[in-house]
């Protein structure tokens, strides 16, 4: 792990949410634990993951905002 004088603006960045994230978590719990997804998006899931599986890819999430005209904000 470098020094955070030897990091640059964007690896500081990205350090700093990934600390304060994972202490927001610890702090707050994760919101959505215990609820259960409803069985049409349960079944979503499993057909994007087995889709997945077979080699299927898919546009980034990025790439969809930009095509809509939207900001990304999130990783940013």
């Amino acid at each position: 792990m470098p020094k955070v004088g030897e990091m640059e603006l964007d690896e500081l960045r990205q350090w700093i949410e990934a600390i304060v994230e994972q202490k927001l978590l610890e702090i707050l719990g994760d919101p959505d634990e215990g609820l259960t997804l409803r069985p049409e998006i349960a079944e979503r899931v499993r057909r994007t993951l087995a889709e997945i599986a077979r080699g299927q890819t898919f546009m980034p999430a990025q790439e969809v905002a930009k095509e809509l005209g939207l900001e990304w904000r999130i990783g940013d």
